[in-house]
């Protein structure tokens, strides 16, 4: 799902830093206050059903809910699905291809309009014609799909969705069983908003929800304000919560720098970007319990555009594979306490995954060494030395830092290298559009769920490759018929017998591996900083920090 931050600690620094799953100690009287957020820039639409980035995903799980969501807890438990719009789990039918649901009664949004089984309907249609980027990827089981995907504007999901006013519920019928449904319905993308909601990208305007809170007002340039929303009482804890700060404030824009001087005067209570090498490594001894550090399923990786060239050529991706220096890249992000070299699609607490590494010096379970010979090699028998290649990076320190060292990498292959860093608030949605003709960029992706699928299938699937489209998060293009057949197959396979799909997911990350779509660099971890002000940090595998849960004092 999702993009996520980076943070660089030093090693030895990391290591005298405790977790985030901390036992809870929440309070009654701890509601009120305002609680502040900086960041150096904004990142796109407010909009819950386009929106992928970890930067708003943890707001909107407060601002929105979908008929199931995520627990609203710190630790393992978060990764556990709960009835949120439903008021119960899915009456399952029809050889688990048939899920009715009974919409929970009394709830409005923060416009104040009751929610209906019509507003169900029109959100999972509004999926479609907005061309959602998990349109394709999440929801395309669902019987109709096929033809909204052909044809958006005209989509009505017709025997997929299916409303009964008279009994409340909601019946969602799929082609064919699929283990992870109640996942996909949990996350913002299946948000349920009015029916009259626009058919196109929100943008900047605020989308009523139903959730404990509400955006008041976006302006990218400037602020993101969430207030309480007026018309909300709390009906599952588990789900959606009464949140404990009656204000969000999250200002954009200065530096980080600048932030972490703020948090630590007590003018901030939490910044998105990562701090500082020197800062955190100072702050690590003087303040080390303003940081939480949290393990993360996630990976930052760097696809490169299977459809132009140079790595048109299978032997390019291979050689940039085999000539990268995944512990250089580790010492980039802050050492191994806070990254860990990968050379698979699925990182390592991802069930399915399989330590199994050919891109290196010693073939094995593991990354050793670069194998620059090999590299070098594979460069001369594809034909492309000598070519131009962009590098395209946030302008965050960190994603700077590993795309230079890219363009090293690539110099020293015989390329013509050169890196582009663009604005934090438009990189993601440039690096997807084809139209910009990226050869190679670096980003990050966590978990959206605890499923395989939720990467590959997500990241390289067939589906998922939108030509034209902000939203085509298959950034490297690729579409290989016959691990897309066989990446279906396996989630069909995961209803009956979910040790074998596991089992085939493992071998579908080998096999996709060896067509190289993306260098697999490390899987990282999260560290937050935090005012003394803040209390009840809880952290979840998902959606991170639960701004929600917090308060001040």
């Amino acid at each position: 799902m999702t993009r996520l931050r980076g943070h660089i600690l030093c090693g030895a620094a990391a290591l005298a830093l405790g977790t985030a799953f901390q036992p809870a100690f929440a309070d009654d009287g701890h509601y009120g206050g305002t609680l502040k957020l900086l960041g150096v820039s904004s990142e796109g639409t407010l909009d819950p059903q386009i929106n992928y980035t970890a930067r708003y995903w943890p707001l909107f799980i407060w601002t929105h809910d979908g008929l199931m969501a995520f627990k609203k807890v710190n630790g393992p438990e978060s990764a556990e699905v709960v009835p949120d719009l439903a008021e119960d789990m899915p009456v399952l039918s029809n050889d688990g291809k048939t899920y009715t649901f009974k919409l929970r009664q009394g709830i409005k949004f923060s416009n104040g309009k009751d929610l209906t089984v019509d507003d169900v309907v029109a959100s999972f249609q509004r999926i479609f014609k907005i061309s959602s980027p998990t349109s394709g990827s999440f929801y395309n089981g669902i019987v109709g799909a096929d033809k909204c995907l052909a044809e958006a504007a005209t989509c009505t999901l017709e025997g997929g969705i299916v409303a009964d006013a008279a009994t409340n519920t909601i019946t969602i019928n799929l082609v064919a069983p699929d283990a992870e449904f109640l996942y996909k319905l949990a996350v913002p993308h299946a948000s349920i908003v009015p029916a009259d909601t626009v058919m196109k990208d929100a943008g900047n305007e605020p989308i009523p929800g139903t959730g404990s809170y509400m955006f008041e007002s976006y302006d990218p340039n400037a602020s993101l304000i969430m207030v309480r929303n007026p018309h909300f009482q709390e009906w599952s804890k588990e789900a959606q919560p009464k949140g404990y700060v009656d204000r969000i404030e999250y200002t954009f824009g200065g530096t980080e720098e600048a932030a972490v001087n703020a948090i630590l005067n007590g003018q901030a209570d939490w910044m998105y970007e990562p701090v500082p090498t020197d800062r955190l490594a100072e702050l690590s001894v003087s303040n080390p319990d303003q940081l939480r550090v949290s393990p993360l399923v996630a990976w930052w990786y760097a696809p490169m555009n299977v459809n132009i060239a140079p790595f048109n050529s299978l032997e390019a991706r291979q050689a940039l594979n085999y000539a990268v220096d995944r512990d250089a890249l580790v010492s980039i992000f802050g050492g191994p306490a806070l990254a860990t070299p990968v050379c698979t699609i699925l990182p390592p607490d991802m069930p399915g995954h399989v330590d199994r590494c050919d891109y290196t010096a010693d073939p094995g379970e593991l990354w050793s060494a670069p194998d620059m010979d090999k590299a070098l090699a594979l460069v001369e028998a594809s034909g492309t030395k000598g070519q131009k290649v962009t590098v395209v990076t946030d302008d965050s320190v960190t994603s700077r830092g590993v795309g230079t060292y890219l363009q090293t990498v690539l110099s020293d292959l015989g390329y013509d290298a050169t890196v582009q860093s663009i604005s934090g608030d438009i990189q993601f949605t440039y690096i997807q559009n084809t139209n910009n003709n990226v050869q190679i960029s670096v980003t990050q992706w966590y978990q959206d769920y605890p499923a395989p699928s939720n990467f590959l299938n997500v990241l390289f699937g067939c589906d998922s490759f939108t030509p034209g489209s902000d939203s085509s998060v298959n950034m490297s293009g690729i579409c290989d018929k016959g691990l897309d057949d066989r990446m279906k197959a396996a989630m069909v396979l995961g209803s009956t017998d979910p040790e074998a799909a596991l089992k085939e997911w493992g071998d579908i990350d080998y096999d996709m591996m060896k067509l190289a779509p993306a260098v697999p660099m490390f899987t990282p971890k999260d560290v937050d900083l935090i005012s003394t002000r803040v209390g009840n940090y809880e952290f979840t595998s998902q959606f991170h920090w639960l701004v929600g849960t917090a308060w001040v004092q």
